[in-house]
Formats: structure tokens, C-alpha cells, sequence
């Protein structure tokens, strides 16, 4: 398994692959964190494509092929396991061939076909909790991968939405999400965007994302999905609720010590 329930797990990377320069920048960063704190286990992330933004206009990345060699490069270079996200069927394979964890986004966790194809990939699978889906409905969702044969299975809440452009999150998630038997991991970045309040794209408060990260840990959850950049006011997506990169390590070091608290 990837997943070790001895570690920390940690999802880290930035929103967008946009380049090597971005991509080596957080890499190295998680290299050197991990070095000093040995209760971390690290995924590197990054998408290829951003295929749900509010606008058309909204910029959406590397591409597949782009997206495919810049965590192919990651992944031989600093030795993480590498995730991104697929939005359709046709991704799986190529995906696959690279990618150590398939991520199915929150918008698409209900759509059958599509679960069936990452699980038959042989790969973990993540699936992010639809911002529409309370966490008892998850049991349905992780169902679909299991009867799939999905090798193994991640499970991330993200907040819910009830309009309004924001999203809130049920602390209670952890607990119920964990009766299915899968690891449940908190989505830190993405839970304190305020979709759509940036004018036609989305807007954040990362100020939240400690208190919360912090809270979900001793809530139960098992693992942290953080998206981070050198600098989010230049990042191509989600950078008002992206962590800056030189606040990581600070932020890792009090979540391993909240989650260290409450291991059993």
C-alpha cells in the first residue's frame, strides 16, 4: 500500500503544473521538509488540465503531454509519488503509465464510468467528496471503486457548498467518511475557497487554511491535500487560497504535531 497509516500523509504541489520551474521549486521544498521531519509522507500533485473553471476564459494549464513528462520528471528526480487529476475515460491510460495515484475531481465523483476506468487502472485512487454530496453518500462512491477491484482507495472531503460562493466544512466528515474503511484525507486549500467570487473565476481565504488543516487532523482525518506555489498571486489558478511555499514548512510542522496528539 501507499498509503502509511504510520506517517503523515501530505498531497502537495501547486494547482497547475505551469512549468519546471514551479514544479522543481515545490519539489525541492518537499525534499528538504521531509528530510527534517521524518513523520511525513509526501505525493507530489499537480494538473494538467483545469477543465472545470468558472470562465472560459480561466487559463487551463499544461495539457496531457506537458502535464505527463513535467511529473514523470518529478517523480524521477526526487523520488515522489506523483498524482493528477483525470476528467475523462479516454486520460486513464496515459495517466496510468505515470501517475502512481489517478485523482477523480469532486464535480465528477459520482460519474460511474469513470470511476470504474481509474479503478481498473490498477492504481490508488483518490476521489474528492462532491461539494454537492453529504458524507454519508460517500459509502456509494467508494463503493463503485471497490467493486471495481481498485487496488487501493483515498477518500477527501473538501468542503460543501450550499451556494452563496462558499463552501463549509462538517468536521463530523472525518468520522463518518472513516466507516467505510478507507483513509480520509482533509483538501486544506480548496475548502476555503469562495467559488466564483473572484469575478468569473474563484476566491479564497487562505488564512483559514491552518485553523482548518489543524482542526481536520484532530478531527480524525488521515492525511492533508495542500496545494502551494512561490508565489500564488502569480499562480495561473486558485492562487488566493494556495499556501505560499516559505509557509509550509511552519504549517507542516504544527499539523505533525496536532497529528501526533491524537494518533491512537
Amino acid at each position: 500500500m501507499l498509503f502509511d497509516p504510520k506517517k503523515l500523509l501530505v498531497i502537495a504541489g501547486p494547482c497547475s503544473l505551469e512549468n519546471e520551474r514551479v514544479c522543481r521549486a515545490v519539489a525541492e521544498t518537499l525534499v528538504k521538509i521531509g528530510r527534517a521531519n521524518r513523520s511525513l509522507k509526501f505525493v507530489f500533485k499537480g494538473s494538467f488540465d483545469k477543465a472545470n473553471r468558472t470562465s472560459l476564459a480561466g487559463e487551463r494549464g499544461t495539457g496531457i503531454d506537458a502535464g505527463l513528462k513535467l511529473l514523470a520528471l518529478i517523480k524521477r528526480d526526487y523520488g515522489f509519488p506523483v498524482l493528477t487529476d483525470v476528467h475523462e475515460r479516454e486520460q486513464m491510460a496515459a495517466v496510468a503509465d505515470v501517475c502512481d495515484v489517478v485523482q477523480i475531481p469532486a464535480f465528477l465523483s459520482r460519474q460511474t464510468d469513470l470511476l470504474l476506468a481509474a479503478a481498473a487502472t490498477g492504481r490508488v485512487v483518490n476521489v474528492k467528496k462532491g461539494q454537492f454530496l453529504s458524507p454519508q453518500e460517500m459509502v456509494y462512491v467508494t463503493g463503485k471503486l471497490r467493486d471495481g477491484k481498485a487496488k487501493e482507495i483515498w477518500q477527501t472531503e473538501r468542503g460543501t457548498t450550499f451556494g452563496y460562493q462558499n463552501l463549509v466544512v462538517d468536521m463530523r466528515s472525518f468520522s463518518i467518511m472513516a466507516q467505510n474503511g478507507y483513509p480520509t484525507i482533509f483538501d486544506a486549500t480548496h475548502a476555503v475557497q469562495l467559488p466564483g467570487a473572484g469575478g468569473g473565476k474563484s476566491s479564497g481565504q487562505r488564512e483559514f487554511v491552518p485553523p482548518l488543516a489543524k482542526a481536520a487532523l484532530a478531527a480524525g482525518a488521515d492525511g492533508l491535500f495542500l496545494e502551494t506555489h512561490p508565489d500564488p498571486a502569480k499562480a495561473i489558478s486558485d492562487g488566493p487560497n494556495m499556501i505560499a511555499l516559505k509557509n509550509l514548512p511552519e504549517l507542516l510542522e504544527t499539523c505533525v504535531a496536532v497529528w501526533t496528539c491524537v494518533r491512537p
